[in-house]
């Protein structure tokens, strides 16, 4: 019997319910809006965030729920879904620890605009909306960086809806998989492993199509020599010629 091949990621259990001080200091000086305060005031601020463990596939909210959450991961991954007009689930994003997620009233969110599932186990911080509040009252700069960072947000999903409007799925796929990259990758022997267990399920509903045809795609990827794929993890081995499908 051959032996089972040896899949590069990272598989180490997380433990979601240990954040410890230091990690969730380390966090917090990460998230955008608080990247430059003293140790002192984050040391504040990180009284007012209380951490909860998550199991991989455990929901944290459903899109459509009264917004009164703003969530940080602190280990693990966390995966963002919408239901599109079509019936089909579409996979917004995948965070990465500091990456912040939900939302406020006071941040003009009555209900949360999609769903948030652990990806893998994780923990994430999270805030309610008064002791949110009193952060921006508190610290005027975090205000203006709240306001710059929606922004940023509000561009990138146009951007995404532009992607699965004009895109090919190719094209879709490998701006899909060198963003992922770019964002959870590292290089190893295989090649830019993108370090995240990713199914074809996930991929397909990254961009917006089938499952079956994703695959039919990374199938072509990987003859073509642009990508190492196995059980649930992706590899590029040639950034040039997966940018070239990218451009189309």
């Amino acid at each position: 019997m051959p032996a089972r091949r040896k899949t590069p990621v990272n598989t180490e259990q997380i433990e979601p319910h240990l954040c410890t001080i230091s990690l969730r200091l380390e966090i917090l000086q990460n998230v955008p809006f608080f990247k430059d305060l003293a140790e002192q005031d984050l040391r504040e601020i990180n009284q007012l965030f209380v951490e909860k463990g998550y199991a991989a596939g455990e929901t944290i909210y459903f899109a459509g729920d009264t917004a009164t959450r703003l969530y940080v991961v602190a280990d693990g991954n966390v995966k963002l879904m919408q239901h599109a007009l079509s019936g089909q689930d579409v996979m917004l994003d995948v965070l990465k620890p500091g990456e912040f997620f939900g939302s406020l009233s006071i941040l003009g969110d009555d209900e949360y605009a999609n769903t948030a599932t652990a990806q893998t186990a994780c923990c994430a911080i999270s805030i309610g909306a008064e002791d949110f509040r009193r952060i921006l009252q508190h610290f005027p700069a975090v205000s203006l960086k709240v306001i710059d960072i929606m922004a940023q947000r509000l561009n990138a999903a146009h951007e995404m809806i532009r992607q699965l409007s004009a895109h090919s799925v190719e094209q879709r796929i490998a701006h899909v998989l060198l963003a992922l990259a770019q964002k959870l990758g590292q290089e190893n022997e295989v090649g830019w492993l993108i370090q995240l267990p990713l199914s074809r399920v996930d991929l397909a509903e990254l961009v917006g199509t089938t499952t079956e045809t994703a695959s039919r795609v990374m199938s072509r990827f990987q003859k073509e020599g642009l990508i190492k794929t196995g059980r649930q993890w992706v590899a590029i081995t040639d950034r040039d010629g997966l940018t070239a499908y990218k451009l189309g």
